[in-house]
C-alpha cells in the first residue's frame, strides 16, 4: 500500500480521536505509568536472548551488543505513544522490540564506518567478533526486528510497516550525509539539520507515532506527537553538541571537547563559522588545524567569543517550546501527557 492510499485511509479517522479506554474498571487515566516504569516492564520482556545459538560466533556478536544495555528511549517512547490513547497492547511491545533492535542494527554499522573501538564503555561489536561477522550480525538484527513487526495484529501491520520501513531510510540517509559533511569544507545550517533529523529525531518522532497508531490514534494526534517527538530531539541534539563542549567533565562523564578534536560540524561551529569575524573565522580555522587538546580550550574560548554557547541555549529552547505546543495539541486530557512532558524536560535538563 502506497503513502497516498495510507493517507486517505487513514483521514476518516482525523476528527474521531481516541477517548482514554476503561481498564479494569478503572479510567485510563488513573494507570498512566512514568518513563521509568515503562522502561523496567520493557527492559523485562527484551532481556531474554533474541537469537539461535548456532552459528554461535554470528548470534553472540548479535546479542552480545543488547547486553550491554543502553538507554531504550525509543522503544519506550512507543509505549508512552500508545498509552496515551489507552490500555498499552502486546503488539507495542513487539513494536518496541523492533525498534531497538533496528537502532542497535545502525549502531553497529555507525560503529564500523566511524571505526570506533568502545561503545558503552565496552569494546564494540567489530572490535571483538571482527568487521565481517559485525556485518551480519546488524544485519541478522534487522531481519530480526522485523520478525518482531510481523507479530503485530493484520489490523494495524501495514500502517506500522510504513512508517517503519519510511523511518529506517530516513535514518540511513542521515548517516551518509553525516559521512559526506567529514568531507566538506563548510557545511549550511539548515544542510546540518536536515542531517540531525533524519540521523536522530525521525526516529523518537516514529516511535511515538508507531505507538500511537497501535492505540488507535487518529491522524491529527498522530501528527502532533510525531512533531513533539521530532522537535524534541533536534533539541535534544543541540544540548549534546553544547554538552560536548561546556560540559562539566564530573557530570558530563566524559572529557568534553570530542567534537572539537574531530572537527565535528556541529551546529556550534557551523554558528561560529557563520558570525565570526574575518580575523576570528581564520584564527578559528587555524585552530581547527591543530591536533592537541590545547584546541579544546582555545576553541571554546572563541566559540564565547561568538556568543555561540548562548546562542545555542535559545536554539534548544526554541526546539523544545514547538515541541511542547505540538504535545499541548494533542486531544487527550492533560494528565496523560505528563509522563512524555516529564521526560521532555528531564530531556533537557540534563548535565550528561
Amino acid at each position: 500500500m502506497n503513502e497516498s492510499n495510507l493517507i486517505r485511509e487513514n483521514f476518516s479517522n482525523t476528527n474521531k480521536e481516541t477517548k482514554p479506554k476503561s481498564l479494569n474498571g478503572r479510567l485510563a487515566k488513573d494507570v498512566m505509568h512514568t518513563f521509568k516504569e515503562l522502561s523496567t516492564l520493557f527492559e523485562e520482556k527484551f532481556k531474554t536472548r533474541h537469537f539461535p545459538q548456532q552459528p554461535e560466533k554470528l548470534y553472540d556478536a548479535s546479542q552480545y551488543l543488547l547486553t550491554l544495555g543502553g538507554k531504550r528511549i525509543r522503544p519506550v517512547m512507543c509505549l508512552m505513544g500508545n498509552e496515551m490513547f489507552g490500555e498499552i497492547k502486546e503488539d507495542a511491545y513487539h513494536v518496541a522490540a523492533a525498534i531497538e533492535l533496528f537502532h542497535n542494527f545502525t549502531l553497529i554499522h555507525d560503529d564500523i564506518m566511524d571505526r570506533a573501538p568502545i561503545r558503552r564503555g565496552m569494546q564494540t561489536v567489530h572490535t571483538r567478533f571482527g568487521e565481517s561477522t559485525a556485518l551480519l550480525a546488524g544485519d541478522v538484527m534487522l531481519v530480526t526486528g522485523y520478525e518482531n513487526i510481523q507479530k503485530v495484529n493484520i489490523d494495524f501491520l501495514p500502517k506500522i510497516l510504513f512508517l517503519f520501513n519510511k523511518t529506517a531510510k530516513e535514518v540511513c540517509e542521515g548517516q551518509q550525509m553525516d559521512m559526506d559533511f567529514e568531507k566538506m569544507p563548510d557545511v549550511r545550517f539548515d544542510e546540518y539539520l536536515e542531517m540531525i533529523t533524519l540521523k536522530t529525531s525521525v526516529a523518537l518522532a516514529a516511535s511515538l507515532q508507531l505507538g500511537a497508531i497501535l492505540g488507535g490514534a487518529g491522524l491529527g494526534n498522530q501528527h502532533h506527537l510525531y512533531e513533539f517527538g521530532k522537535n524534541l530531539g533536534i533539541a535534544f541534539q543541540v544540548q549534546d553538541d553544547y554538552l560536548d563542549a561546556f560540559g562539566d567533565p564530573e557530570i558530563f562523564g566524559k572529557k568534553p571537547g570530542g567534537d572539537i578534536m574531530a572537527n565535528k560540524k556541529t551546529f556550534l561551529l557551523i554558528q561560529a563559522m557563520k558570525v565570526a569575524s574575518e580575523t576570528q573565522h581564520k584564527e578559528l580555522s587555524r585552530l581547527l588545524s591543530l591536533d592537541d587538546e590545547s584546541k579544546i580550550q582555545s576553541v571554546t574560548n572563541m566559540y564565547r567569543l561568538c556568543n555561540v554557547d548562548e546562542w545555542a541555549k535559545e536554539l534548544k529552547q526554541n526546539y523544545f517550546s514547538k515541541a511542547m505546543e505540538h504535545l499541548e495539541e494533542v486531544a487527550v486530557v492533560s494528565t496523560r501527557k505528563k509522563p512524555l512532558e516529564e521526560l521532555a524536560r528531564y530531556l533537557m535538563d540534563r548535565d550528561a
